[in-house]
């Protein structure tokens, strides 16, 4: 059986995302990878420094993804690859991308970057609360839970 692994573009993850992660990887016995950029300030033995460029990050770690992993994204391009490779993703903020719901999610991704390029403004991510954290906390438990047969 392959080791289970949470692998986490900490190019974006909140702080309090990451460090729920690696406390949950400890006692669960899973190991956990965080993906960067050479412009962030991450260190640790399971962390994956990459180049700086477009999109570096998320081709690395769609690359190192393989069945069963549990990624970690705010990039909805990026769930949908992982999920084509039978990874689970699901945001900081506790949404688990559900196969039936990612193309709705593809979409108004479009959507909001075809209003913002014709000049109007979206609103950005609301402040992280505590309700955030728990939510991501049960959400990354039901997915180490989920018995996934490699």
């Amino acid at each position: 059986m392959l080791e289970r692994r949470i692998l986490i573009d900490a190019d974006a993850c909140p702080r309090q995302a990451l460090a729920i992660a690696q406390l949950l990887s400890e006692e669960k016995n899973w190991r956990c990878l965080t993906f960067a950029s050479l412009n962030h300030q991450l260190q640790g033995d399971n962390h994956i420094v990459v180049d700086a460029g477009p999109q570096a990050v998320d081709m690395k770690l769609a690359n190192e993804t393989r069945a069963g992993d549990i990624v970690v994204t705010q990039d909805i391009g990026l769930a949908a690859l992982v999920m084509g490779k039978k990874a689970l993703p699901l945001t900081p903020h506790g949404l688990i991308f559900d196969p039936e719901r990612i193309a709705f999610h593809l979409e108004e991704r479009n959507e909001k970057a075809r209003f913002r390029r014709g000049g109007g403004r979206t609103r950005g991510p609301a402040a992280r609360t505590r309700e955030d954290d728990q939510r991501f906390a049960a959400s990354l438990r039901e997915l180490m839970e989920k018995e996934i047969y490699l």
